[in-house]
């Protein structure tokens, strides 16, 4: 049953890595020919539609965002969740299981921003795919840790008030980051102002209903030193390096498209960087640093012998 259980989770790995070269590779390098033009929507604002490739039916912003997380999900995702995947099959020990859990979470991540934030495309199918295997290969990685083990694996001294403030902030940043925005359209009686083609804001569904919960429910649960409030921590470090990467990449393909600072001079343009991206790139240091920390406080055999310590 143990076996069966790893093995499941490696063939869903492996299936997944498979859906995202298919899905990136398309959306990075599928043309239709076609140019962007100006949509005026449901709320008579105007919107520059994409035109072009996989994201033809998209604004122009949420097109060039999703080829930038195409692209480091291809070039950085997915190399690491290969390393990860060979890495679990040969140890399968908590380390190695830790941190392919915590890369599977990103890929949630990912495929429910495709399935539910993206306009209908060719690949809807494959977001379906993807988004299912993701989320239930999470939860397979997750109960295949036996969580007192990594409780008392844990043998190291982690920077406690370091990783409380972190928690803390990540969970309060992420509310503070979008409820105004929903605020302020409830106030004047009309949709969000970036709305554009869209029915909703998945990024204000995720990071609000999912990412920050998860963040103080983990902040909770480290204070307790309880074994699933660090596979959470794992998780939450994990996925703010990604967001931390990637960024950057989106920010240079949002540029190129024209969806970002156009017409605007260069100090207004360097200054928008540094406060949209800049916080987002030391945020994902500090979760760089305290992963490591985290890993490295976990003793490959703990209190018991190493056999002991091998996962489901």
């Amino acid at each position: 049953m143990k076996n069966n259980k790893a093995t499941g989770i490696h063939i869903i790995t492996g299936l997944i890595i498979a859906l995202c070269l298919v899905t990136t590779l398309i959306g990075l390098l599928y043309t239709t020919g076609g140019k962007a033009h100006t949509f005026i929507n449901q709320y008579g604002d105007a919107v520059k539609i994409y035109g072009d490739g996989l994201y033809a039916h998209d604004s122009i912003f949420k097109a060039s965002t999703a080829r930038g997380t195409d692209f480091v999900t291809l070039f950085i995702s997915v190399p690491l969740l290969m390393i990860a995947l060979m890495f679990d099959i040969k140890k399968r020990s908590l380390k190695s299981r830790l941190l392919l859990t915590s890369l599977l979470a990103g890929t949630v991540y990912y495929s429910a921003s495709d399935a539910f934030g993206i306009t209908y495309n060719i690949l809807h199918l494959a977001y379906i795919a993807l988004f299912s295997l993701s989320f239930f290969g999470l939860i397979l990685a997750i109960t295949s840790i036996d969580l007192s083990q990594l409780k008392s694996s844990v043998t190291k001294k982690l920077p406690q008030r370091g990783i409380y403030v972190f928690l803390f902030l990540v969970g309060i940043a992420l509310i503070a980051a979008w409820l105004p925005d929903i605020i302020t359209s409830i106030i004047n009686h009309r949709s969000l102002q970036a709305i554009e083609v869209y029915t909703t804001e998945i990024t204000y569904v995720l990071d609000m209903g999912i990412i920050a919960p998860t963040a103080l429910i983990c902040l909770y649960l480290f204070k307790k030193q309880s074994g699933l409030g660090y596979v959470l921590l794992a998780i939450m470090l994990t996925m703010c390096v990604q967001v931390g990467l990637m960024l950057p990449i989106q920010s240079i393909f949002e540029v190129a498209a024209g969806a970002l600072f156009v017409g605007e001079p260069l100090s207004t343009i360097i200054i928008q960087m540094l406060t949209k991206v800049g916080s987002f790139v030391i945020l994902a240091m500090f979760s760089l640093c305290f992963d490591i920390k985290l890993f490295r406080a976990i003793s490959p055999a703990g209190s018991g012998s190493r056999s002991n310590y091998k996962v489901n």
